[in-house]
């Protein structure tokens, strides 16, 4: 298989699994926000403009794009927030740029993959591109945001049924675990910063990290396991550790070692090169596999969190120069 057929495969995994993670986050974010907003909206005129600031700030931050947003549009409110986020082409990661280079590259791939697959995202991309901010705001974004999720899962249930186990499929599932694990880090990151810049160890992040587990769809597999233990280190504990859970880190990394394993490569020196990756994957899950739940809650700093980001980002700039031509050129 070719280096830029791989990366296309590996960039159509994560884009489509960025795409999923940024519509869960935004739909959490934005209904935080409208909730806030609902409760508190006695008795604060004074201070109406500066609240609306940072409160709809924070969706963008959460998405790490705040200082792209400034430069565009300067100020916050509901409608440019959305826009920027969803349907803006001028913004990167907006869930219509992801959705589009995933059919930019799933297009160079058609003779090669199933077709199936190209008609899901081809349906998905002619949906989405219709959509105007209006729209969004007259059917209800929690609405949108769930046919977001709706069209990622039908993309994942296809290639779950048709694509045969070959290193395709193992390229698209390595991309798609690399950005999960990512994603959710910078979800526990941005809620650790929402919460009054004082980590998770205080009465006001409680809220917060109640979003945490709508934003990966897990508040009811949560309560399977602690029934009505809601606790800041329990949600911290799921989210980052569960090995059972598919949307948390521990379950990411380890299906990312999986795919990574199965990839057949005839070439010596590839071999010897995909190996130094697999033990740079093993030195991430090492770091995993010691930490405690206490741990997290008392890493007011975020030092812990940012430690792991940052080595998910290192593999995947390992992946890159290990597997493709162009290397991060499609990020």
């Amino acid at each position: 298989m070719l280096n830029r057929n791989a990366e296309a495969l590996f960039w159509i995994g994560r884009y489509m699994e960025r795409a999923e993670n940024h519509a869960r986050l935004i739909d959490v974010h934005y209904h935080l926000q409208v909730d806030e907003d609902t409760t508190g909206a006695e008795g604060k005129q004074g201070t109406e403009t500066t609240e609306s600031y940072s409160k709809w700030a924070r969706i963008v931050d959460a998405l790490g794009s705040r200082e792209a947003y400034e430069q565009q549009y300067g100020s916050y409110n509901e409608r440019d927030v959305l826009f920027y986020t969803t349907l803006d082409r001028d913004n990167a990661n907006s869930l219509v740029s992801c959705v589009s280079h995933a059919r930019g590259n799933l297009r160079t791939l058609r003779e090669k993959v199933p077709s199936e697959m190209w008609d899901a995202t081809n349906g998905f991309y002619l949906w989405l591109r219709e959509k105007q901010p209006d729209d969004l705001l007259r059917e209800s974004p929690h609405i949108f945001f769930g046919r977001i999720k709706e069209w990622t899962a039908l993309f994942q249930g296809v290639s779950q049924s048709v694509m045969p186990r070959e290193n395709e499929w193992h390229f698209i599932e390595c991309g798609r675990f690399l950005e999960r694990s990512e994603n959710t880090l910078r979800i526990i990151k941005a809620v650790g910063n929402a919460a009054s810049g004082e980590g998770f160890n205080n009465a006001n992040a409680y809220s917060y990290l109640q979003a945490v587990l709508r934003s990966v769809s897990g508040y009811q597999a949560f309560r399977r396991y602690y029934a009505d233990g809601i606790s800041v280190e329990s949600i911290i504990e799921f989210v980052v550790l569960n090995d059972a859970f598919p949307r948390s880190l521990h379950f990411a990394l380890h299906s990312l070692d999986d795919h990574m394993r199965d990839i057949e490569l005839q070439d010596k020196q590839l071999r010897t090169a995909h190996e130094r990756v697999l033990r740079q994957v093993g030195k991430v899950k090492a770091d995993l596999a010691c930490l405690e739940r206490e741990d997290m809650v008392i890493d007011r700093s975020g030092t812990i969190v940012a430690h792991l980001l940052d080595a998910c980002q290192q593999l995947g700039m390992a992946f890159a120069k290990t597997f493709f031509r162009m290397g991060e050129a499609s990020a």
